[in-house]
């Protein structure tokens, strides 16, 4: 998978499900995709979002977790644009 910008929908996941899809999706990832955004939703609460930055945070795959656009959405950024 060698896309700029990568789109991961968590919705129906419980959080080992999610956690290994964000794995495998910062796996697959190739030289040029630049982020990652995660789409966990936010009407159930937020452990979707909690799990990912608190079990990603350090990973070295990751420059920066920020958030997206809306409460749902979660940004992992793997390469800054300039």
């Amino acid at each position: 998978m060698d896309e700029p910008f990568v789109k991961l929908d968590l919705h129906g996941m419980n959080l080992t499900e999610a956690e290994k899809a964000v794995d495998k999706a910062l796996s697959a990832a190739g030289p040029g995709t630049y982020q990652i955004r995660v789409i966990h939703g936010f009407n159930r609460g937020s452990a979707l979002k909690n799990m990912i930055c608190e079990e990603f945070r350090y990973d070295k795959r990751i420059k920066r977790i920020m958030p997206g656009d809306n409460q749902g959405v979660t940004i992992l950024v793997l390469k800054e644009l300039y």
